[in-house]
């Protein structure tokens, strides 16, 4: 056996431990769908250096990891579907074409190369109706994953993606898809800081509502609106009621059955029924379910 062998099978292992690595040391990043499209978000105080960009009329593009390398991952998705788009028809390009050309690339790359890109990347596309909308999520080994609702990818994924699930529910409105989105990147584990400013996020939406180009970026004041929103629709949940009164306790002015005595079946001698909950005629609350 030669000097220095290493076994394809170690190498493989050797080169996805190392392409993890480099990518759990970025922030993560989400996609989810909401009522009237879908929304992406990442925490980035870059004005210039965007994770987030359109790639097609109703296509979106997401990735953490090394920038120089999904940056031309992007430019080449974006020169595959422009030219796939003149060639037939543009309704042929698809997220799911896309995402397969990414995984061919980035499959080749780690089979072939010395060194596997250090990136994970999402493309999304909205459809007419929410049934139609597609997430596809893609890793550094060319896997390609179909994410049905929501992805957290990069950095402390799991972590992240478990908050998000808690807040996620389908049919959200814009602000509150906006405040699972940002809860969840806050979570512990993703970092740091445990807020983020509207200078430290990169938001856009995938519009459906929007006839041609869906792609739009939120920005300055309506990213402030919605951070402000989040957090006061936060901070009304908190201060909510935890739980109603206890059924348990005896109605008012009355007492409390004797040991072995079955509970009263109708209202008392003077009393009327009109009203009365299950704690009695006066009109107590039953727990919620």
């Amino acid at each position: 056996m030669p000097f220095g062998y290493v076994s394809p099978a170690q190498a493989m292992r050797d080169k996805a431990e190392f392409a993890r690595q480099g990518i759990a040391r970025g922030r993560s990043c989400v996609t989810l769908e909401y009522e009237g499209g879908i929304l992406m978000m990442a925490p980035n105080t870059s004005s210039a250096l965007h994770k987030i960009s359109e790639i097609y009329d109703r296509i979106g593009f997401a990735a953490v990891g090394r920038y120089p390398e999904f940056e031309t991952l992007r430019k080449a998705g974006i020169t595959y579907a422009d030219v796939a788009g003149y060639q037939f028809d543009r309704r042929d390009v698809t997220a799911r074409g896309i995402a397969i050309y990414y995984a061919q690339n980035l499959g080749t790359i780690f089979t072939e190369s010395l060194k596997p890109f250090e990136v994970e990347i999402v493309v999304a596309e909205v459809g007419t109706r929410p049934e139609a909308d597609q997430i596809y999520r893609i890793t550094f080994d060319g896997s390609v994953n179909d994410e049905p609702g929501f992805v957290a990818f990069g950095g402390q994924a799991d972590q992240v993606s478990a908050a998000l699930k808690e807040r996620y529910s389908p049919g959200m409105s814009l602000t509150e898809a906006f405040g699972a989105a940002l809860a969840a990147l806050t979570t512990t584990g993703n970092g740091e800081r445990t807020e983020l400013a509207a200078n430290q996020l990169e938001v856009a939406i995938l519009d459906r509502t929007r006839e041609h180009r869906a792609f739009r970026r939120i920005r300055a004041a309506r990213l402030e609106e919605l951070i402000a929103d989040s957090r006061s629709a936060d901070a009304k949940s908190a201060q909510a009621p935890e739980a109603a009164p206890s059924e348990s306790a005896p109605p008012a002015g009355g007492s409390a059955p004797s040991a072995g005595s079955e509970p009263p079946t109708g209202p008392e001698r003077g009393s009327t029924d009109r009203g009365g909950g299950v704690g009695g005629g006066d009109g107590t609350p039953p727990n919620p379910l």
